[in-house]
């Protein structure tokens, strides 16, 4: 069993900002394999898929951003997960928007999710890293990743949230070194003529 969650803040108002494009790929994946999560479940949506012929729990706790691990360390222990089966979705400001990239462990690099998260489950699970880019000089980062995606990056974000549903289902079809070599390897943002797509 795999627990994959996609971190973002409940409700209608932060829908179409930044840091819920974790939601927005548990989404894309339920709508894929027909499973909604959409039951609630230990302080998180919670719905039961098969994903590349393995058994899931799509999440997307509902305790805001900075207070994810909780749900997470509930979901956890409620399906008897080990941290090698925790993938986690998030928002990266350390890459550029377009690109979708693996990553086993790590520090937060400052966002408050996976501060949560490494506090309360440790730090040792797959993350599925997606670029927001950073914010234009002069803005708070706080405000950036809570604002909304631009009109062309609005335009693009399907293929987005595409990418990163499909670096999920890479990770448990094929484990995650299979899965950073393929995705991190070819970046969305530098594949296309000119560096744009």
């Amino acid at each position: 069993m795999f627990l994959v969650l996609g971190l973002g803040n409940p409700g209608r108002k932060y829908a179409s900002t930044r840091h819920n494009v974790g939601f927005l790929a548990i989404e894309r994946l339920a709508e894929r394999w027909s499973a909604p999560a959409d039951k609630k479940h230990l302080g998180a949506l919670v719905g039961k898929a098969l994903i590349a012929s393995q058994p899931a729990t799509l999440a997307m706790p509902q305790s805001f951003m900075n207070l994810s691990g909780q749900p997470a360390a509930s979901l956890k222990g409620y399906f008897k997960v080990q941290n090698e089966k925790v993938v986690v979705i998030h928002d990266d400001l350390d890459i550029p928007f377009g690109d979708v990239r693996v990553k086993v462990g790590g520090g937060h690099g400052g966002h408050n999710g996976l501060r949560d998260l490494n506090k309360c489950i440790g730090a040792d699970y797959t993350r599925i890293r997606v670029g927001v880019s950073r914010p234009p000089e002069g803005w708070d980062t706080a405000d950036y990743v809570l604002g909304k995606w631009t009109t062309d990056e609005a335009s693009r974000l399907s293929d987005v949230v595409d990418d990163a549903a499909d670096a999920a289902e890479a990770v448990l079809r094929d484990g995650a070194m299979a899965a950073m070599n393929h995705f991190n390897t070819r970046g969305r943002a530098q594949q296309s003529a000119g560096g744009s797509i």
